[in-house]
């Protein structure tokens, strides 16, 4: 599939640099038969008792660090754990970081153990296997997406902004942004309403971000990012289902974890390992009824996902109607809820 179908224009000032205060005021376009506004303080008019909503209890941790090799000053940015203290890593610029090198940064030091096909690097901290949380909190830095860096400094509000209310488990190095919406008060008006929640845990790396640079999708390969789905959790889902209940998904993480899940008559199972599922319009479905979502990047993998979600040219029309309409873009930006389209799988 030819990836420039996935391309359109964003002006820059649809591109959201901080959140909505409070979270859930953020706007929501509603995408189904009709397209229609509202907000996030509203989505429990739009679903059920029977429904449960499958959130991302990843943790963002401070993965993007500077430092030295030599006198030559490098930064990285972690995007996925081989174990605590091993990782592989983006650098920039790269030909600084080869092979044996020993790099500083700022008093935490680490060692380039290998070099990937695509120039991914692979580094070894020289900290205990308990020790590095508390290492990359004192040496590193909110590993904010590039759309957000480049146009302003990381702050100490960003500790907090770019960390959703389910988060318990540290290993992301991107947030699962659908969820940066959610407040108690949201929570609340959702238990009121009767319906449930579940967390599954995918780690997502820094590879959400980077541009797809080849023509055709055949062509594209994902980075594989850590997941989790319990067994508890797997029933619980599987339950719902049963009882003709749907399974709202909380980002495009939580979809892929639990696509990634699932056999091919819908049943989800419990994961633990690596995914790099790719989706593009033609994909079947199988674990997900709803998707909440925020707006994405041209020509990513996640337009290209929600595209296959809910219909190619819907999804072109609802995109230019929302920067028509100012809808704020991207990780700190307003938020979806897409129901599909199934007449239209191979439209594209």
């Amino acid at each position: 599939m030819n990836v420039e179908l996935f391309n359109f224009d964003l002006p820059k000032e649809n591109i959201a640099l901080r959140p909505a205060v409070p979270r859930d005021s953020a706007r929501m376009l509603v995408v189904n038969e009709t397209t229609s506004d509202s907000n996030v303080a509203a989505l429990a008019n739009f679903l059920t008792d029977k429904d449960i909503l499958v959130f991302n209890d990843t943790k963002v941790i401070p993965g993007r660090l500077f430092g030295k090799r030599g006198e030559a000053k490098i930064e990285v940015t972690l995007h996925k754990r081989e174990s605590n203290t091993v990782w592989r890593v983006f650098a920039r610029p790269a030909k600084k970081c080869r092979l044996g090198d020993e790099l500083d940064f700022t008093g935490l030091k680490a060692k380039v153990t290998e070099i990937g096909e695509s120039g991914e690097r692979t580094i070894e901290f020289a900290v205990e296997d308990a020790a590095i949380w508390d290492a990359l909190e004192a040496h590193g830095t909110m590993p904010l997406p590039p759309y957000i860096a480049s146009q302003r400094d990381i702050d100490d509000q960003d500790l907090s902004d770019y960390q959703t209310v389910f988060a318990e488990e540290e290993g992301a190095v991107a947030a699962p942004t659908a969820g940066l919406h959610f407040t108690p008060e949201l929570l609340a008006s959702l238990e009121k309403k009767g319906v449930k929640t579940a967390g599954v845990t995918l780690h997502v790396g820094a590879g959400t971000f980077l541009p797809v640079k080849v023509d055709d999708t055949d062509d594209h390969k994902m980075h594989s990012e850590i997941g989790v789905v319990t067994e508890e959790t797997a029933t619980k889902l599987n339950e719902i289902r049963a009882n003709g209940g749907r399974i709202v998904s909380v980002g495009t993480t939580s979809l892929r974890l639990l696509e990634s899940a699932a056999d091919d008559k819908g049943i989800i199972h419990p994961f633990n390992g690596s995914t790099d599922i790719f989706i593009t319009p033609g994909y079947r479905f199988k674990a997900i009824d709803v998707l909440m979502t925020n707006f994405h990047l041209p020509k990513s993998t996640l337009f290209m996902l929600v595209s296959a979600f809910a219909g190619f040219e819907r999804m072109k029309k609802a995109y230019a109607t929302a920067i028509e309409s100012g809808y704020r873009f991207y990780s700190y930006g307003d938020s979806s809820l897409l129901f599909p389209k199934k007449d239209e799988w191979h439209e594209a």
